[in-house]
């Protein structure tokens, strides 16, 4: 691994000290997650954990929970989650969160609302004093507003792309919707910003996760560090 895989590992590592025998969770999606999925995997097989069972936010982390032999259950079966770990791309200073790299906030978003805890983990380079400062604010639109949601974000203050994968073709979410990144630089208002993205019929949801988080988990060179929510 390399070094930034280490410290992710820390991460999940420490995060996984959250989790009990029985626990139903929500699982999220990512690089860093993954590293989430190995360590429940290596502590099922050694049985310091049992009937784990996990709700995953995308195909993609359902697959590879699959290939672990992590058992995994839909959220129509489980509507209240014991909790839920996932990463994040930008973390402030008060824990609020910027989700979406992965291209699964949205339904990152329907998990971590259904979870009585909600765990982030992540490296020390995604903190910040303000968001914003890192990342574009990921927003998932359906196919048919892609233009006018662009037009209505750059009147909004955002500089905006489309997700596109390396081939120029559009990055489609698991539920079927296009990704546009709007970079607004500091937000000086998550409230404010998040009503207006709010009240747009083409947006089904937007990346801006507002004290969702009870903690989270940095790993630092010199170790790992575990915030919690004021």
């Amino acid at each position: 691994m390399n070094a930034q895989d280490i410290l992710k590992r820390k991460s999940a590592e420490q995060a996984v000290e959250f989790v009990k025998s029985g626990m139903v969770l929500g699982f999220g999606t990512g690089s860093t997650f993954n590293h989430v999925l190995h360590v429940l995997a290596e502590k099922l097989n050694s049985r310091e954990l049992e009937n784990i069972v996990g709700v995953a936010s995308s195909e993609k982390t359902e697959r590879l929970a699959k290939e672990l032999k992590i058992p995994t259950d839909t959220l129509a079966n489980n509507l209240s989650l014991d909790l839920t770990i996932d990463g994040a791309d930008e973390v402030d200073e008060n824990l609020n969160l910027i989700k979406g790299g992965g291209e699964s906030h949205l339904r990152e978003k329907i998990i971590g609302q259904a979870s009585k805890q909600y765990i982030v983990i992540v490296d020390e380079s995604k903190l910040s004093k303000s968001l914003g400062e890192k990342w574009a604010v990921p927003i998932e639109v359906i196919k048919m507003a892609i233009d006018i949601e662009i037009n209505y974000l750059k009147s909004i203050g955002a500089e905006v792309k489309q997700r596109l994968r390396s081939d120029g073709s559009a990055v489609i979410t698991d539920e079927g919707n296009f990704l546009i990144d709007a970079n607004f630089g500091v937000i000086q208002d998550l409230n404010k910003l998040a009503t207006l993205l709010e009240k747009r019929a083409g947006i089904v949801e937007h990346g801006l996760f507002i004290k969702m988080a009870n903690y989270v988990v940095v790993a630092t060179k010199s170790g790992v560090e575990v915030l919690e929510k004021l």
